[in-house]
């Protein structure tokens, strides 16, 4: 088999190797890697952000919560998500499953978000398993349109 020396491509796989396993090894007992045991975790849960002149959007895909249960907090640019997703049957036991994808734990899942908010105003819903925030901008962030005179 012929094969095409790529160093630019091989370094970045490298690269990419090595930091997933730094990623692993340095993670915290107990952090991420609980909710999806014996993988490369992906981020829970899986979100859309989108921006407006006015508001912040987020939109977390999380089926299966409780929603009383959801902890929302923002402080300036920043949301965090955290919350618990519990097993979807809590009669059948961990070692009885031939395989289980459907993983159930609790997470933490914070944002930057682009603009400072006004924490005041922040909203949230959750519906089919769909949670929506709705993060209005502080007036200081909303661009502002600005006259020309013509002389």
């Amino acid at each position: 088999m012929l094969r095409i020396f790529a160093p630019r491509q091989d370094f970045a796989t490298f690269r990419r190797e090595i930091d997933r396993s730094l990623e692993s090894f340095l993670r915290p007992a107990g952090a991420r890697g609980d909710f999806l045991p014996a993988r490369n975790p992906r981020e829970y849960p899986l979100v859309n952000v989108a921006e407006d002149a006015d508001n912040v959007y987020i939109e977390a895909l999380a089926p299966g919560l409780d929603a009383e249960k959801l902890q929302i907090t923002v402080l300036r640019n920043q949301v965090t998500i955290a919350g618990e997703k519990v097993p979807a049957s809590a009669d059948v036991k961990a070692e009885s499953y031939h395989r289980s994808e459907r993983a159930a734990g609790r997470f933490t899942r914070t944002f930057q978000l682009p603009s400072e908010t006004d924490e005041a105003k922040v909203a949230a819903e959750y519906r089919n398993g769909v949670l929506t925030i709705t993060l209005p901008k502080s007036e200081g962030a909303k661009p502002r349109q600005i006259a020309v005179n013509v002389a």
